[in-house]
């Protein structure tokens, strides 16, 4: 469980890593409002916007994900780290892999890939939803 280990990241990082991994969500993903894919979400929407069931199914996969690799991510920001698991997850262009962090990226790449890429789309209500 997170904060059973000494490297634990604590609440406070906890929730800056969760914040940045919602805030690249936004920045990364579009409203496909036309075919050219639509606005990207952060133009018209922010974290409030995600229902919360998205927001808990989100946040597990970011604790889930946390307490799995404390030792490998202890050395990294948690905003980046935030930022670069939903970019690695859902197979983009950058990532943890692509920081330069050599083995250490590798590790995170491979940890990232069984959580799946993870969609968002804007529902009827106006919400966000996965």
């Amino acid at each position: 469980m997170l904060g059973s280990s000494e490297q634990a990241m604590d609440l406070r990082d906890m929730d800056t890593f969760f914040r940045h991994y919602l805030l690249c969500a936004l920045w990364s993903s579009t409203d496909n409002a036309n075919e050219s894919g639509g606005d990207p979400l952060d133009d018209n929407y922010g974290i409030a916007d995600f229902t919360p069931d998205a927001k808990a199914k989100l946040r597990e996969d970011c604790v889930a994900f946390v307490d799995t690799n404390l030792t490998d991510l202890a050395s990294i920001d948690a905003k980046q780290a935030g930022h670069d698991f939903w970019l690695t997850r859902n197979g983009h262009g950058a990532g943890f892999w692509d920081r330069g962090l050599g083995a250490l990226g590798e590790r995170l790449t491979k940890a990232s890939k069984p959580y799946g890429s993870c969609d968002i789309v804007v529902g009827d209500d106006g919400m966000l939803h996965i």
